[in-house]
């Protein structure tokens, strides 16, 4: 069976009629009937029914559609593999990432990859569930940068950590422990908190970290994301626990803020996760080893060092 009659089926039964295929392909309309004729008799049924003068699909043809659909999809992926193993410089690589990585990493990477593949498409897309991992078997993710690392047992998935991200205590600048130097999270074991929305990896390990102090945070509000939670605190509204500082980024403090450091230095890892069961195309390949590469040689941007209480002046 032609591919491209394969083609012809899958437009005609979206809606375009037999002119418009037959226009859009220089054949004749004959060659067109005569092909999809051919294919219903290697099928063994109908497919299509004239419906004035569009065709629409049977039951049989509906039910082959889908498959065609994704046989012809694996196909175009195919070509699309050839066509970069005979050119790595081209190609799309598919990036999830953390929402809060958007500010200071991402923009490194795909500056510094850029420089190198500037043929290379990337196609970069914030995972707002962070708590699910987007790459896996049957996802179109190739790679996804973010703090979730899957269990050590974990099937069909890997992990390699970056860097980590120190974490610290953010309260308002009028607070009573405002101008501490390093704290305990026990010292605000009483006080509200601004935890971020459930699917943050974030709220998580705040509740993570509050646990391992012995105590259960107040919610006193859910922030969205790392700006409004800073904006919740800013406004005298709790505390909450955030990145530490990075330059230019919405991790910067903001006026009414003051961050401290926290007892025991805190992190959270950022580290890059792709499945080995779905094949790394070599384009992907390519932004994987610049990644790696770029966090083994330090080149990615650093945190400010918090060992006190920072203002709204840095």
């Amino acid at each position: 069976m032609d591919v491209q009659v394969l083609r012809w089926f899958q437009l005609i039964a979206d809606g375009v009629t037999v002119t418009e295929v037959s226009e859009s392909e220089q054949v004749s309309q004959p060659a067109v009937s005569r092909a999809l004729s051919r294919m219903e008799r290697e099928v063994g049924t109908p497919l299509l029914r004239r419906d004035g003068r569009v065709l629409r699909m049977t039951h049989a043809g509906s039910a082959l559609k889908h498959h065609v659909d994704a046989m012809m999809h694996a196909w175009d992926d195919g070509l699309a593999a050839v066509d970069q193993l005979l050119d790595p410089e081209t190609g799309t690589v598919v990036i999830a990432f953390q929402p809060s990585l958007g500010t200071w990493l991402i923009p490194d990477l795909v500056r510094s990859f850029r420089d190198l593949h500037p043929a290379v498409s990337l196609d970069l897309r914030s995972n707002h569930d962070e708590t699910v991992p987007a790459v896996g078997i049957g996802s179109e993710i190739d790679l996804e940068l973010s703090t979730l690392r899957p269990p050590t047992d974990a099937e069909g998935l890997r992990w390699r950590g970056l860097v980590p991200e120190p974490l610290t205590l953010l309260l308002h600048r009028d607070h009573r422990l405002a101008d501490a130097g390093r704290v305990d999270l026990r010292e605000v074991a009483e006080d509200p908190f601004v935890i971020p929305r459930p699917t943050s990896l974030l709220a998580r390990q705040t509740r993570e970290l509050c646990a391992a102090a012995g105590f259960e945070p107040q919610v006193g509000l859910v922030a969205d994301d790392l700006p409004t939670l800073r904006g919740f605190v800013a406004a005298g509204l709790g505390v909450g626990i955030a990145p530490t500082l990075w330059g230019g980024s919405v991790a910067a403090p903001v006026e009414g803020v003051q961050v401290l450091g926290l007892a025991g230095s805190p992190q959270r890892e950022i580290g890059l996760s792709w499945s080995p069961q779905r094949r790394m195309l070599p384009a992907a390949e390519l932004f994987a080893r610049h990644t790696v590469a770029r966090a083994r040689a330090g080149l990615l941007p650093r945190p400010v060092a918090v060992t006190g209480a920072v203002g709204a002046d840095g």
